[in-house]
């Protein structure tokens, strides 16, 4: 049965709500962890003690509860969006606005997709997507380095075990959208200075993973890429296939160039590009899944509609014309920038000075109405400390893949809270009283 936001039983929540509020064990078997990391397919020359010690607040001790319903509804939301921005006129609304390159339609659909949520009063509320959404390999280890915590029904939200080979054949299914029965033989995972990047030690497993499952793998600066005019070159190697998690989402710097003519060329696998970023990721995008009036107008369907509105926060453009109002109420918003990503530059209304939202008025930032983040209390340093919480649905084709908790205290989601970090959700059934061990 799918259950609406709006309709969740109060049961769900409160159970998931006790287990996180009174059960402070630690979860994390930080041995087993070490095994998984560093294992045939792990993180190879990089130890998982220098890993921690260069990045001590990567992974939290603790699991995330959550309402099994709550994790319907929000993959019910998911399948929605999902439907809305297939439709041609959703297209047509969004590619309009966006730079030329996302006009470019290749063949693949784009790798993890972030699906972001705050756990509301009324059920999960959608607070940004991501089209190069990390951690996905990194919490796939994390799942299967979890001791018994607290009893109550259900194990994680997903099997860790089976993720990394469902992560290969998703990447194995991109090139088969675009490239038919051609072998997949050299796959390129690039960033800008990806050694210097804080999720670095994740480019190193997956290239692990890749050549465990017999695909040769690289880890490239965009900056040492070629373009002959025939084939994207990596180190003397032709590419076929880019892992893509550069933050320059329409390729605009001249870093890089070489990706960008041989994308625009089809010599290459993208995945994610650039026109799955403006179909999704735009923050503008959440002002018109919210905005109830234009999706009646063209079509969508009724219960879509009541979905969206119960599960997509109230999203305004910020424009000089209405900037003025915004301050005034500026407690109750959120401000991001349209372009954004990371939390960057972002902020919530209460904590803003006049100086920084007189830049936000000029324009290129959206307010999303505040939602609240829930909570998670745990031992730090052996104090009991809340921290907030927000869940991240990582997806593929309308399909979630696995769902993790981010723990941090502060405006927006880090990883410098003591404490915090990734942490593995466990679901909670809507019937039977869970308890903590």
């Amino acid at each position: 049965m799918t259950i609406s936001p709006l309709l969740l039983p109060a049961d769900c929540r409160a159970a998931a709500a006790m287990l996180n509020h009174g059960c402070i064990c630690q979860s994390v078997d930080h041995e087993a962890l070490r095994r998984v990391l560093e294992g045939d397919a792990g993180l190879g020359r990089v130890s998982y003690a220098r890993m921690l010690e260069d990045r001590p607040n990567l992974f939290s001790d603790t699991q995330v509860y959550v309402a099994d319903a709550h994790l319907e509804a929000m993959a019910e939301l998911i399948r929605t969006i999902e439907r809305v921005v297939a439709l041609p006129v959703w297209r047509e609304r969004v590619l309009a606005r966006a730079p030329a390159i996302a006009q470019h339609a290749p063949g693949a659909s784009g790798v993890f997709l972030g699906y972001d949520f705050h756990l509301g009063e009324h059920g999960p509320q959608l607070i940004e997507v991501n089209t190069n959404a990390g951690g996905a390999l990194l919490n796939a280890a994390l799942l299967n380095a979890q001791m018994a915590c607290c009893a109550g029904p259900g194990g994680p939200s997903a099997g860790g075990e089976t993720l990394d080979a469902d992560f290969v054949a998703m990447f194995r299914g991109e090139w088969q959208r675009a490239r038919g029965a051609r072998p997949l033989r050299r796959i390129a995972i690039v960033d800008e200075s990806p050694e210097s990047q804080f999720l670095a030690p994740e480019f190193e497993l997956f290239r692990r993973l890749f050549e465990a499952h017999g695909i040769e793998a690289r880890v490239l600066d965009a900056g040492a890429l070629s373009w002959n005019g025939r084939e994207l070159l990596g180190g003397g190697q032709p590419i076929d296939l880019v892992y893509n998690r550069l933050t320059d989402f329409y390729l605009e710097s001249t870093h890089t160039s070489a990706l960008r003519a041989a994308y625009l060329a089809d010599a290459i696998v993208l995945t994610p590009h650039p026109q799955a970023h403006a179909l999704y990721a735009d923050k503008r995008n959440l002002a018109l899944l919210a905005d109830e009036a234009w999706l009646r107008a063209n079509g969508i369907a009724e219960e879509d509609c009541v979905r969206l509105s119960s599960g997509v926060p109230r999203t305004l453009e910020v424009t000089p014309d209405n900037a003025t109002g915004f301050w005034t109420d500026r407690k109750h918003w959120f401000f991001k920038p349209a372009a954004g990503y990371g939390s960057k530059a972002a902020y919530r209304g209460d904590k803003l000075t006049r100086r920084v939202f007189d830049g936000i008025a000029q324009g290129g930032y959206i307010a999303q109405a505040l939602v609240p983040p829930s909570q998670r209390r745990l031992l730090v340093d052996g104090v009991e400390r809340d921290l907030k919480l927000d869940l991240r649905n990582y997806v593929y084709c309308g399909q979630v893949q696995l769902v993790s908790a981010r723990l941090y205290r502060g405006q927006t989601t880090n990883f410098r809270t003591p404490g915090g970090g990734f942490a593995a959700v466990f679901p909670v059934a809507c019937q039977g009283e869970p308890r903590c061990t």
